[in-house]
C-alpha cells in the first residue's frame, strides 16, 4: 500500500552533498563495512559507517562526493558514534551503489 507523504515531512530530512575525506575498513563493525569522514562544508565534518565494501575500494572512496542525511541523532556504530547516514541503492544482494551528483556542488548544499 502507498504512502503518501505531505512536504512538510519531507523538508523534516536534512539531506546535504558531502566529499569523503577518509575511508578505511571498520574492523570492530559485525557486517564489513568502512569508517570514513565526511565534510559538509559550514556543516562541518562527520564521521559515518558504511556497508559499501562490496562495490567500492577504500582508496576510491576518497574525494568522492556523496549525498547523506545530517539531522538524525549520533548513533552508536561497534566502537564509534555515528553523525551522518550516507545514502545509496540496496541491491538484490544488499550491494549498496552510493547517490552522488553528477557533477561536482558545493560541499553542504541541500538536496531538494
Amino acid at each position: 500500500m502507498e504512502t503518501h507523504l505531505h512536504w512538510q515531512d519531507f523538508m523534516k530530512v536534512d539531506m546535504r552533498v558531502g566529499t569523503i575525506l577518509s575511508a578505511e575498513l571498520f574492523k570492530e563493525a559485525k557486517m564489513p563495512a568502512y569508517k570514513m569522514i565526511v565534510d559538509f562544508g559550514e556543516f562541518g565534518k562527520r564521521k559515518t559507517s558504511a556497508q559499501i565494501t562490496k562495490l567500492y575500494a577504500a582508496k576510491e572512496l576518497i574525494g568522492k562526493q556523496v549525498v547523506a542525511v545530517i539531522n538524525f541523532p549520533p548513533k552508536q556504530i561497534a566502537n564509534m558514534m555515528s553523525e551522518c547516514l550516507v545514502l545509496g541503492v540496496v541491491g538484490l544482494d544488499n550491494d549498496v551503489t552510493l547517490l552522488s551528483p553528477t557533477k561536482k556542488v558545493i560541499n553542504g548544499l541541500r538536496i531538494g
